[in-house]
C-alpha cells in the first residue's frame, strides 16, 4: 500500500475501533490491513495503536497522528476538488444513508439520473430512521427530516415540508371531528418518538401566529415512519405527517384531513456531512443534485 492509502487505513481503524471493519469498508484483506499499520509503525518508531481481543484503540501518539492525519486527507481532498477535471468528472464510493420514507418517495425513484450524470460515482446506501454516527461508519452525508440538534456536522437545507394532520374514517366516526385546536385534549393520536431521543412528538398547529403544541393520549407508540401510518389507518388516532407522504390515502378517503383551518408547522429536511467532507467533489455534487431534486418536488412555499 502507497502512504496515501496507509493514512486512510489508519483513520478509518481509528474511527472503527476495528482492522476487520476497516478493511472491509476499504475493500483490502485483514492481513493486508494488519502488515500495513504494522510498516507505518516501524517507519514512525512509534506504537500508534493499542490492541486486545476485542477493541482497538489509539495511544497517546497514535490519536495525535490520527488528528494530524485528519488533517492531511481533508487537505487533499481540498486540493483534488480544486482540479477542474475531477470536479467535472467526480469519481470514487460516496457512502449516503437516508430516512426511509425520503429514499423511498422522492430520491431512489430519480437516482437513476444522478447516474447517468456522474457515473464514475459508486453509491453505498443504506436506509433507515436511526441516528447515524457519521465519523465511525464512514458516512459521507445523510439525509434527515426535522430539527437539527448535532452542531458538529455541516447542514445543507434542502425543503420544507408541508404537513397535515388527518385520521382514518373509523376513528373520526367513533371519537368525533375536531373542529378546533381545543377539542384536541378529548382525541387520542398514535404517539411517534425518536431513536435518538426516545422523546413522545406531540401534534402541532400554528394558532394566532405562533406554534401550539398538543400531548394526546395514546394506546400505541411507534418510531417508523411507515408503521406510524398504518396505525393510522387502523385507527389507531391522528397522526401528522408531511401531505406528500399520505397523498395517495388522503385522494382514497382511507385518511381525512381535520382542522384545515389552521395550518401545521412545514418540516425541515436537510443534507448533513462531517466537516473533513465538506470539500469532497463526490459529496458536493451529490448534496447539489438533492437540492435540485427537492426544488421541483416540494417548491417553495412564497410565506417560507
Amino acid at each position: 500500500m502507497d502512504k496515501f492509502d496507509t493514512l486512510q487505513l489508519f483513520t478509518r481503524i481509528v474511527e472503527l475501533g476495528s482492522f476487520s471493519q476497516a478493511a472491509d469498508q476499504l475493500g483490502i484483506p485483514r492481513a493486508t490491513a494488519s502488515n500495513a499499520i504494522k510498516q507505518l509503525e516501524s517507519h514512525l518508531d512509534s506504537r500508534l495503536l493499542e490492541r486486545t481481543t476485542r477493541h482497538v484503540r489509539t495511544s497517546l501518539d497514535g490519536q495525535a497522528f490520527y488528528e494530524r492525519c485528519v488533517q492531511i486527507l481533508s487537505e487533499l481532498d481540498d486540493a483534488e476538488s480544486s482540479l477542474r477535471h475531477v470536479v467535472a468528472r467526480p469519481r470514487g464510493v460516496l457512502r449516503v444513508d437516508l430516512h426511509g420514507v425520503h429514499a423511498m418517495h422522492t430520491i431512489l425513484p430519480q437516482i437513476d439520473e444522478f447516474h447517468a450524470r456522474y457515473p464514475d460515482i459508486e453509491l453505498v446506501i443504506s436506509s433507515g430512521d436511526r441516528l447515524v454516527d457519521l465519523v465511525r461508519e464512514g458516512i459521507d452525508c445523510v439525509v434527515r427530516a426535522g430539527k437539527l440538534h448535532d452542531s458538529s456536522l455541516v447542514a445543507r437545507h434542502l425543503a420544507v415540508l408541508p404537513q397535515v394532520i388527518c385520521a382514518s374514517p373509523e376513528y373520526l366516526r367513533r371519537h368525533g371531528t375536531p373542529q378546533h385546536p381545543d377539542q384536541l385534549a378529548s382525541h387520542q393520536c398514535v404517539n411517534f418518538f425518536s431513536t435518538a431521543g426516545g422523546v413522545n412528538y406531540p401534534l402541532e398547529l400554528i394558532v394566532n401566529g405562533k406554534v401550539q403544541a398538543y400531548h394526546l393520549k395514546s394506546w400505541i407508540t411507534v418510531n417508523d415512519a411507515e408503521n406510524y401510518v398504518i396505525c393510522a389507518l387502523r385507527g389507531g388516532g391522528l397522526v401528522q405527517l408531511p401531505r406528500y407522504h399520505l397523498e395517495n390515502a388522503l385522494r382514497d378517503g382511507q385518511l381525512v384531513e381535520v382542522l384545515t383551518e389552521w395550518q401545521s408547522p412545514g418540516m425541515s429536511v436537510s443534507a448533513l456531512y462531517p466537516h473533513h467532507r465538506q470539500l469532497s467533489p463526490r459529496v458536493r455534487v451529490f448534496i447539489d443534485w438533492l437540492i435540485s431534486l427537492y426544488r421541483v418536488r416540494f417548491p417553495p412555499h412564497p410565506d417560507v
